[in-house]
């Protein structure tokens, strides 16, 4: 055992009292946790808003930069209103073009129309002054014709819908660099919106207005403002526009 005794006055090496506490190292700036951040990101993921690490996600199709603005109103058109209307809608057809391939789609129709009529004998009811509408009905001429009529009808309506469904672009419209599309978006109409645009279009000069509806078509496309639309236009919501093929 020894018998060292310290000096007096002065404190052991060993005195809890004389070592002062060890400064503690400061957190770093923002970190929550204090002294150095763990290794990681914090736990529940990173916060929100936050890029991924390591890039866009693969298969991205906008690469490092977000996606563009949706264009105006969602599409070519957006409705009425609005600071522009036109805004990202290509130009509008021209009105002398949409009334040339209107003849031309009529003409791609009624030329085989007539070849068929030739056995229904449509063309006798034209020629005969004498013979009065209920005559002409009840005979068998009169069946025919309306036969015919029928088959006239459903030829135009037909044609019109399908080809528009398709591509939005009838033989007449290809060939003349237009096409029709539904005004919210610029889509190619569906086959609803086509077969409204066709009925309207075709029926009543079919039926009873062969001269009439036609100008009145015409007369609201010259008129109208901003899009050009006929009374089909309007019934379908869609609009005629250029294109470049």
């Amino acid at each position: 055992m020894s018998n060292d005794q310290p000096t007096p006055g002065q404190p052991p090496e060993d005195d809890p009292f004389r070592k002062k506490p060890q400064d503690p190292t400061p957190p770093s700036a923002g970190s929550p946790y204090g002294g150095q951040p763990p290794d990681g990101p914090p736990p529940g993921g990173p916060p929100p808003g936050s890029p991924p690490p390591g890039g866009p996600p693969p298969g991205s199709p906008y690469g490092s930069t977000p996606p563009p603005p949706p264009p105006y109103g969602g599409g070519f058109g957006g409705g009425y209103g609005g600071a522009d209307p036109l805004a990202g809608m290509p130009p509008l057809a021209d009105s002398g073009r949409r009334i040339l391939a209107r003849l031309i789609d009529w003409l791609i129709i009624a030329v085989p129309l007539a070849l068929i009529g030739i056995p229904f004998d449509v063309y006798q009811r034209a020629t005969d002054n004498d013979a009065d509408f209920g005559d002409t009905v009840n005979s068998f001429n009169g069946g025919a014709q309306l036969v015919f009529q029928l088959i006239t009808i459903v030829a135009y309506v037909a044609y019109d819908t399908v080809m528009t469904a398709r591509n939005g672009q009838t033989l007449g419209k290809k060939w003349l660099k237009l096409r029709v599309a539904m005004l919210n978006d610029g889509s190619t109409p569906p086959m609803n919106a086509s077969l409204i645009r066709a009925v309207v279009l075709w029926l009543p000069a079919l039926i009873c207005c062969a001269c009439l509806w036609p100008l009145l078509i015409l007369i609201l496309i010259l008129v109208d403002k901003p899009y050009k639309q006929g009374l089909h236009d309007k019934a379908a919501k869609t609009v005629e526009v250029s294109v470049a093929r």
